[in-house]
Order: C-alpha cells, then structure tokens, then sequence
C-alpha cells in the first residue's frame, strides 16, 4: 500500500493539472477548536478538470470545498484559486467568491422571492447589472437547467429537483470558473436526483472546472477525471475514475468502496 500518495496515481490527470492549475492548496490545516478536520491537504485542479470527492460522513469533504471559497477559513497552509491567495483579506476574498460558484445540499433559495428573482439577485446587486438584463441572463441560464417555465414560481411551489437547478442556475448567473457541489443530490427523493445530476453532467461537457462531493458513483465514473478518496481529514487516495473503483490501493478506500457499491 505503500504508493497511495506516489505520482502514478495521478498520471492520469496531469495533462489537464500541467496545462494550468486553477486551484493550488498546499499544507492546508483546519481545526473546529480542538477537531483537526483537515490534515495537510496538497491539492491542485487543472483549469477544466473535474473531480468528486467522497468518503464518510464527517471526513472533511465538506469543510474542504466550503475553504475554497472562504466560507471556512483555514489555519495553515495556502490556497490559491486561479492566482488569488485567499487570506484574511476581505478584497482577495470578493475576488475568488466572484469567480467560484456553490451549490449546497440545502437549496438556501429566498422563500419570498420567485425562480427568476433568486437567479437575478446576484448579478443586479454584486455585478451592479441593470434588471432587465440580469432577468434576461436568468431566463437563460433557468433555459440551460431546464425549467423555464418555473420562472415565476416560488420555492415552495417547486419540486426539490426544481429547486436545486434553480441554486444551480444562480450560482452560474454569476458567470463563475470554477464550480463546487456540496452534496448536491443528497437531500433529494430518489426520483429527482436523475434531473440534477443530468443537468450536471450537461455543465461537466461544456468544459467547467468542477469539484463535487458526492456519491453518486456513476456520476463520478460518467464526468470525473479524478476522484478523491477522504477519511479522518486526509486524502486517502486519488486515480482516474476506472482505476479507483476497479482497484484501489487503501483498506479504508476498500472498506468504503464495499459499503456504498454493494448498499
């Protein structure tokens, strides 16, 4: 088990890493007080590739994702997203917050306002765009996910499907780089999960940078050039999709495997 951490396992992806990385994490450290939730974390993302991350509940997954875009700060070690060192600056912050995208396991959609509106809020307050186009860009991107005809309904009359594509037609109103999915699916009846998922892999082929926490393994074999494998705070183990599902190196990856393949 010794070359869990060796080259081979990611020379698979470095044409897409060598290109450019987009995001650089190196000797990155999290705690929650005493809970060290993130051990040393080196991670690089090509521009364009995309990645799942998965592992047991309470592994990092999670908290990793949410410091890429600063809603956790961590405590050790650098980030860079797309030549941005995040720190405790609050303007390198506004710029990577910008240019990366989030889509929560909860849809966190304003109740009071309807589709259109919670796609259109974004761009007319941050992006300071005029309303009748940042409705006209909404309109578009509740097209590319497909419910146009929701635009005019609230939250509530929605479908939890529905609503999820509508969080991900707001976090692309803003026109990100990069794209992370906490869970996206996981709060989802069985039947809606699909509709997500698809509208998804539509956004994989058109080239975005992706990280998504999830596992939806057939999502990860279909659109992954990597998956991530993490326990405990720490990368376990990466490879191609193929290759991490047909023969992994680590017990725990094994263990974990044999528990959401055959469940």
């Amino acid at each position: 088990m010794v070359n869990e951490n060796s080259d081979s396992q990611t020379s698979q992806t470095t044409s897409v890493e060598s290109a450019e990385a987009i995001i650089s994490i190196t000797g990155m450290h999290k705690w929650f007080d005493d809970f060290h939730v993130l051990k040393d974390i080196d991670l690089e993302v090509g521009r364009g590739e995309r990645i799942v991350i998965c592992g047991p509940s309470g592994s990092g997954k999670s908290t990793l994702i949410r410091c890429i875009n600063r809603l956790e700060d961590h405590q050790q070690g650098t980030i860079i997203v797309d030549g941005t060192e995040l720190t405790h600056d609050l303007k390198n912050i506004e710029i990577v917050r910008s240019e990366v995208g989030m889509v929560f396991q909860q849809f966190n959609l304003f109740p009071h306002l309807t589709a259109l509106q919670n796609v259109s809020l974004a761009p007319i307050w941050v992006r300071k765009m005029p309303k009748k186009e940042a409705e006209e860009a909404a309109m578009q991107y509740l097209e590319r996910v497909q419910i146009p005809e929701q635009a005019n309904k609230y939250p509530g009359q929605l479908s939890g499907g529905q609503q999820q594509r509508v969080a991900i037609a707001r976090a692309l109103c803003m026109n990100p780089r990069i794209m992370l999915f906490d869970e996206p699916t996981s709060a989802l009846d069985p039947e809606m999960i699909k509709e997500v998922l698809d509208v998804m892999i539509e956004l994989a082929e058109s080239g975005m940078t992706m990280l998504v926490v999830t596992h939806e393994m057939g999502f990860a074999t279909r659109v992954a050039h990597r998956v991530i494998f993490m326990d405990e705070g720490e990368i376990i183990e990466q490879n191609s999709p193929k290759e991490f599902f047909e023969n992994p190196q680590h017990d725990r990856t094994k263990l974990f495997l044999s528990q959401i393949l055959h469940h």
